[in-house]
């Protein structure tokens, strides 16, 4: 008899397959669309850039688009822009480069309509970063500006 039931519970009509591709992601259920959560889930605040360059491609564009566009929809946030940089140079080369890469972004959220009085960039060279290693395509990913919210600006 046993068998018999267990036979019958598994068919496909039987079987209930939970709908969870749409779910929302645990801990981000009662995010609040302005929220410092939705910026980062929803926006991104980091951009990248190639080596030696502070120009903005057009990858980061499509980022800081976004990125403008919300700063603008909340205007409550303040967002320091914070640069970095590990391309070959001094260290001195390195803080020069990464705070021409803060401008230029605080620069083109400019051009999109954030006021300025919102916004301030500093850069810290090879301060800070994600990952510390030799191979070209690792030290990319701390060729890159943040966009971090502030409740208030620093002074």
């Amino acid at each position: 008899m046993g068998a018999g039931v267990l036979g019958a519970c598994n068919t496909a009509e039987n079987i209930a397959t939970p709908n969870v591709t749409n779910a929302p992601a645990v801990g981000f259920a009662n995010m609040e669309p302005g929220s410092e959560e939705a910026f980062m889930l929803n926006v991104g605040r980091r951009t990248y850039f190639a080596a030696g360059s502070a120009e903005i491609d057009e990858t980061a564009r499509m980022t800081l688009d976004k990125q403008a566009e919300w700063l603008i929809r909340n205007s409550s946030w303040y967002a320091k822009i914070q640069g970095f940089a590990d391309d070959p140079g001094s260290a001195a080369a390195n803080r020069d480069l990464s705070t021409r890469r803060a401008n230029a972004t605080m620069a083109y959220l400019v051009s999109k309509g954030v006021p300025p009085g919102r916004l301030w960039a500093k850069g810290y060279g090879t301060e800070r970063k994600v990952r510390d290693c030799a191979q070209e395509e690792c030290k990319a990913q701390n060729r890159r500006v943040v966009t971090n919210l502030r409740e208030e600006k620093e002074r």
